[in-house]
């Protein structure tokens, strides 16, 4: 009996490890595994797999990972410059110094997502849910965030110089020390003085009607 339970429960973890070894390539089915300092620059994963894994130095960069699921993952200094993400789901999924520099984040969902100290700049984010996030000490300069939802989403210490965040929900985001100099804020949503008091701004930052400028930013020069 024991024998015959041991099978059967090696027949049923089997197929969560059992695409670790297969090669990468739309749909690709890589949960749970672990994969480091792989070189996928342009690469066609669309529809892939990795909830829940281990991304070490990965390089994605311009690559198609168009519908692809990260829901749960750790990506750590990997490059996901220039790639297609459209529809992409990183809800849960935690990341540390990775690179998302000029990335397509259409239709995504980032939910709940943790990216520390990461690089978003230029990145384009439309429209797409950060709500509940932590962003803290990452990089937004010239991210077109315009309609995104950051609601009770972390930025301490983030930086969004040249952003567009027309329409952008910033509901009870945390702002403290967010870099927002040259930054226009006029139409962001959600925005209220105690936010902008201790956020880091200049006098080229533009702040909604109703709002005032601080008198002296709280930034470190």
């Amino acid at each position: 009996m024991a024998a015959a339970a041991l099978a059967l429960l090696v027949l049923v973890a089997a197929p969560a490890w059992a695409g670790c070894g297969d090669r990468p390539g739309p749909g690709v089915e890589w949960s749970g595994c672990t994969k480091s300092r792989l070189v996928l620059k342009g690469r066609d994963l669309r529809g892939a797999n990795l909830e829940r894994a281990v991304l070490v130095g990965v390089d994605f960069t311009s690559s198609d990972l168009g519908g692809a699921t990260f829901r749960g993952a750790e990506i750590n200094h990997a490059s996901f410059s220039k790639a297609l993400l459209q529809g992409a789901t990183f809800e849960k999924t935690v990341a540390v110094r990775a690179d998302f520099s000029g990335a397509r984040f259409a239709n995504a969902s980032l939910e709940k997502a943790e990216f520390h100290r990461s690089n978003l700049a230029d990145a384009m984010l439309g429209g797409v849910n950060l709500s509940k996030g932590d962003f803290g000490r990452s990089v937004f300069d010239r991210a077109d965030l315009t309609g995104a939802s950051l609601r009770l989403t972390n930025l301490a210490r983030t930086s969004f110089v040249g952003a567009k965040l027309a329409g952008t929900d910033l509901t009870q985001a945390f702002l403290f020390g967010a870099r927002v100099t040259a930054t226009d804020l006029s139409a962001a949503k959600g925005l209220t003085q105690e936010q902008l008091d201790v956020a880091c701004g200049d006098a080229k930052t533009k702040v909604p009607a109703g709002l005032k400028t601080p008198a002296s930013w709280p930034c470190e020069e």
